[in-house]
């Protein structure tokens, strides 16, 4: 099954304008920008046919193509990453049974994480749409909910069936637990990781959909497919000691340094 990754990013992000140029200084020393290790994530997947940036402003566009990625120029009228993928795939002629999202803002995003996440899609008779859940550890849960105190978003938290499909996605950390963790304590809260698989036909339907209202009150592309009733299969990884954040925020840098540097990441 030919596989398509997509990276979208746009520089006009609400939260953090030109976040996929923001510099990431790692163990060796050396920066390297967000969309760049973004891209070294993505190159490191097995069982790729293609990877490419989708994004709709030359200066990424620029970037990107500086240090060999293959860029796909996109409408700045997309709202999400999603339609992003859907509008890259298409310029692309088709052509892919599976297209992933890898999210520009997660440059810790292992290779297995994407690997485990295609598996799960291709041996899925009804999922139309898969995406990685990570359970937490005290120490990534208490930061989650020290963000929420301070008025962040620190990460997104997932909640799904006994048959692995999502139930629910939220900014706010769900389910509730009214525990104390320790940093190294197991958790019953599921840290969505910000990459998706999806068959052609789901991208194809989701440009056509309009955002519902849950999507609109969460910011989140992928309540669009819980409210129009697609499956959304949620696959279970391990970090591995791997330690995994998002750059949501100016904040997020410093914390995604220190993990880059911890895990000996050039």
């Amino acid at each position: 099954m030919p596989t398509l990754i997509v990276i979208p990013a746009r520089y006009a992000s609400t939260r953090y304008p030109g976040k996929p140029l923001v510099e990431l200084t790692g163990a060796s020393g050396e920066a390297k920008s967000l969309i760049r290790r973004s891209w070294d994530a993505a190159m490191q997947v097995k069982g790729v046919d293609r990877v490419v940036v989708a994004t709709d402003d030359d200066r990424i566009r620029e970037a990107a193509e500086a240090f060999g990625a293959e860029v796909v120029m996109t409408s700045e009228a997309c709202q999400n990453g999603t339609e992003r993928c859907a509008e890259a795939f298409d310029t692309l002629g088709g052509g892919f049974d599976v297209v992933v999202n890898l999210q520009g803002d997660a440059p810790l995003t292992p290779p297995w994480f994407v690997e485990e996440l295609i598996e799960g899609l291709k041996k899925s008779p009804v999922a139309e749409v898969a995406t990685p859940v990570l359970r937490t550890e005290g120490e990534a849960l208490n930061g989650f909910l020290d963000d929420r105190k301070a008025g962040r978003v620190g990460g997104t938290t997932a909640v799904f069936g006994i048959d692995n499909n999502a139930l629910y996605f939220s900014k706010e950390v769900i389910p509730y637990t009214g525990k104390t963790y320790g940093d190294e304590d197991e958790t019953p809260v599921f840290h969505h990781v910000g990459v998706y698989a999806y068959r052609p036909s789901a991208l194809a339907a989701y440009s056509r959909w309009n955002a519902g209202p849950l999507e609109k009150l969460e910011g989140l592309e992928q309540l669009r497919f819980l409210e129009r009733g697609v499956h959304v299969l949620c696959v279970e990884v391990e970090g591995r000691g791997r330690k995994f954040w998002e750059l949501n925020n100016p904040e997020d840098v410093p914390r995604i340094e220190a993990m880059l540097k911890g895990m000996g990441v050039a």
